[in-house]
């Protein structure tokens, strides 16, 4: 199957979310493992979180006002164009985004404002949007 032809089904999720940088040595704080979603990734550079927008507190170095799409998996390891085939449709229509993988399956995440910009080439590229009633 080639990256043009796959085709994916994604969740819209509610929440915004938060992406946050800490100091490379800093201990994981108590509100970055609440919420329904955090991913917290240290490097020798950074502690990055990304939780729940209404989570973060004020004075953390952050960028708010993101939207995830969860990719519906799960996803062997050996699969290869997952991401590919949702960041190229975005790509071309300039559409940054933050992309998360688990062992399971992958997260974008697009900024609030491009939410609506980014689910056009997405569906047009043949994958399937799934949103709540509220949405």
């Amino acid at each position: 199957m080639t990256v043009a032809s796959r085709r994916l089904e994604l969740t819209l999720l509610q929440e915004r979310f938060a992406v946050c940088r800490l100091a490379p040595d800093a201990a994981i704080p108590s509100w970055a493992t609440g919420g329904s979603f955090c991913s917290i990734t240290r490097t020798a550079e950074e502690l990055s979180v990304v939780v729940e927008e209404s989570r973060v507190p004020g004075g953390v170095t952050s960028q708010l006002g993101w939207r995830g799409f969860q990719v519906r998996g799960p996803f062997a390891f050996s699969e290869v164009g997952v991401l590919a085939s949702l960041t190229e449709p975005l790509a071309a229509r300039e559409i940054s985004l933050f992309a998360i993988s688990t062992f399971d399956t992958d997260y974008l995440l697009v900024s609030e404002k491009k939410r609506a910009a980014a689910i056009a080439p997405l569906e047009r590229a043949g994958h399937t949007i799934h949103r709540s009633h509220s949405q």
